[in-house]
């Protein structure tokens, strides 16, 4: 009798512990974005939903995964840490979500991890390539593409090596994106027996940046790193190209944006930054991105750029690793599936992302671009890796 008693105890908990994870019924699996719909880096929070809802909603049209429907909830935090933990709150405890997929920023994805920590809920290829995302090495945690500071200390050491650049300075926003880029500047200076020869800080939010510009210039920098995204990248470059000043400039892939580069009379031509693959364009497509690139325009009514291909391939690698984890998925199984995908191919260029036990970071290379003519162009087939 207590042997009988103990073989249902036992199978009870098992039926409990396969549905205990939140987010997951018989027909559905919530995931959650906190991103930037309507702030200053919409043109990435905005883009990246629809093409995390592109994938989504074609997955869910062939049948979903292992019967259930994919169910997206994005909350708009406007690149603001306040909301965004506001936004974390609401998606984790009342839309009880089974993951956090292509949340946006540095700051944002860090001051809520620990509530995600709490609830055990995966925080899946966050729309920042700080360290923080996956460094240290956390269960919870995993990247896509190279790191901020790894893309920076590639950049300092072509701007030295390969330029010539010697007095090399910093201008980067006051944040916890901005300051990856100041340390990997040290760092690489200091690897390389040099200092910094001055540095800049900016808001995310400032309209002018005259005087961080100015500082730079009386400074006589030779290069100058950019810890900025879109709008700051634009406004700081511009500036410097308005006083004259011919500096060789160089951001990371948070400044790779068509935005920046098809700025009106070539104002952004010459600006350097690093990126894993280029926008998808109508330019320079196969047949299958072009067919790509036009359903996402009928579907939204507006044309792709870097962010939405974020988006769609951030949502189809998290398909590939829940359909991996079988029927009875739980937060255990579904790790377990992304730490066995290997090889992945990135639907928009070349490079090949891998993950594992030990490894939550798909690639950790990078290739540079340059604007020319209104885009960015690829400077060589280097892939930069640190």
């Amino acid at each position: 009798m207590l042997k009988y008693a103990i073989s249902v105890l036992t199978i009870l908990f098992f039926n409990f512990s396969v549905f205990a994870d939140q987010g997951i019924s018989d027909k559905e699996i919530k995931i959650g974005m906190h991103t930037d719909i309507s702030g200053p880096v919409s043109s990435f929070g905005k883009y990246s939903v629809e093409g995390v809802k592109m994938r989504m909603d074609e997955i869910n049209e062939n049948g979903g995964i292992h019967g259930r429907k994919l169910v997206l909830f994005a909350e708009d935090h406007q690149y603001q840490v306040p909301r965004a933990v506001q936004a974390a709150n609401k998606l984790i405890n009342k839309d009880k979500i089974f993951l956090m997929l292509a949340s946006l920023g540095t700051p944002m994805n860090n001051a809520v991890f620990q509530m995600q920590e709490a609830k055990d809920i995966p925080n899946l290829f966050p729309l920042s390539s700080a360290r923080s995302m996956t460094d240290p090495l956390h269960r919870l945690k995993f990247g896509a593409l190279s790191s901020y500071y790894d893309q920076i200390r590639s950049g300092v050491k072509w701007a030295v090596d390969d330029q010539g650049k010697n007095k090399i300075c910093v201008l980067y926003q006051d944040n916890d994106f901005g300051q990856e880029t100041y340390d990997a500047v040290i760092d690489q200076l200091s690897s390389m027996n040099l200092t910094l020869h001055e540095k800049a800080t900016n808001k995310p939010t400032d309209t002018d940046l005259t005087s961080q510009i100015t500082k730079l210039k009386n400074a006589d920098c030779e290069a100058v790193a950019m810890g900025t995204i879109v709008k700051d990248t634009i406004i700081g470059y511009a500036k410097a190209k308005q006083m004259g000043w011919d500096a060789l400039f160089f951001g990371q892939v948070a400044s790779f944006h068509p935005v920046i580069a098809s700025q009106p009379g070539g104002i952004t031509d010459g600006f350097y930054t690093f990126a894993q693959f280029d926008t998808p364009s109508k330019s320079s497509c196969s047949e299958e991105i072009c067919n790509w690139i036009d359903k996402y325009e009928s579907l939204f009514g507006n044309t792709p750029n870097i962010g939405s291909a974020y988006g769609y391939m951030y949502m189809d690698v998290t398909a590939k690793a829940l359909e991996i984890a079988g029927h009875d998925l739980t937060t255990d199984s579904f790790i377990t599936a992304l730490e066995s995908i290997k090889d992945y191919k990135i639907p928009f260029g070349e490079s090949i992302l891998s993950w594992g036990p030990e490894k939550h970071l798909g690639a950790n290379d990078a290739f540079l671009f340059v604007v020319q003519d209104g885009k960015f162009v690829q400077v060589d087939d280097v892939m930069y890796t640190y």
